[in-house]
C-alpha cells in the first residue's frame, strides 16, 4: 500500500560525515524494515569554505592563517513509501549535528 505513489526525498547536512554516515544506515535500515525501497544514499559534493586570518592583529601581515569548514551532504530517495515508513520516520532519533529535510 503506497502512499499516494510519492517519493521521499531527504536530505541530510552535516559537518562531521561519521555523524553523517551513521544517521544514514539508521534512516535507510527503518525504511527497508517497514517495506519500501530506497535509493541511496548518495553522497553530494562537500562544500569547502576557507577563510585566512592574520595571526597577529596589528603587525606582519605575511603571517596568516587558513581555516576550513566542510559541509558533507548526502540524498536518500524512498520509493514506494507505506503508512508505517512514514510514521517510523517520524519517531526516528537522529544526532544533534545532523540537519535533516525531507520533501514529500
Amino acid at each position: 500500500m503506497a502512499v499516494d505513489n510519492q517519493n521521499i526525498r531527504i536530505r541530510l547536512r552535516a559537518y562531521d560525515h561519521r555523524v553523517l554516515d551513521q544517521s544514514t544506515i539508521e534512516i535507510v535500515n527503518t525504511a527497508k524494515r517497514t517495506g519500501a525501497r530506497v535509493r541511496g544514499p548518495i553522497p553530494l559534493p562537500t562544500r569547502i569554505e576557507r577563510f585566512t586570518v592574520q595571526r597577529s592583529p596589528h603587525a606582519d601581515k605575511k603571517s596568516q592563517e587558513t581555516f576550513e569548514q566542510r559541509t558533507h551532504k548526502r540524498l536518500i530517495d524512498i520509493i514506494e513509501p507505506t503508512a508505517k515508513t512514514v510514521d517510523e520516520l517520524k519517531k526516528l532519533n537522529l544526532p544533534a549535528g545532523v540537519d535533516i529535510t525531507i520533501k514529500i
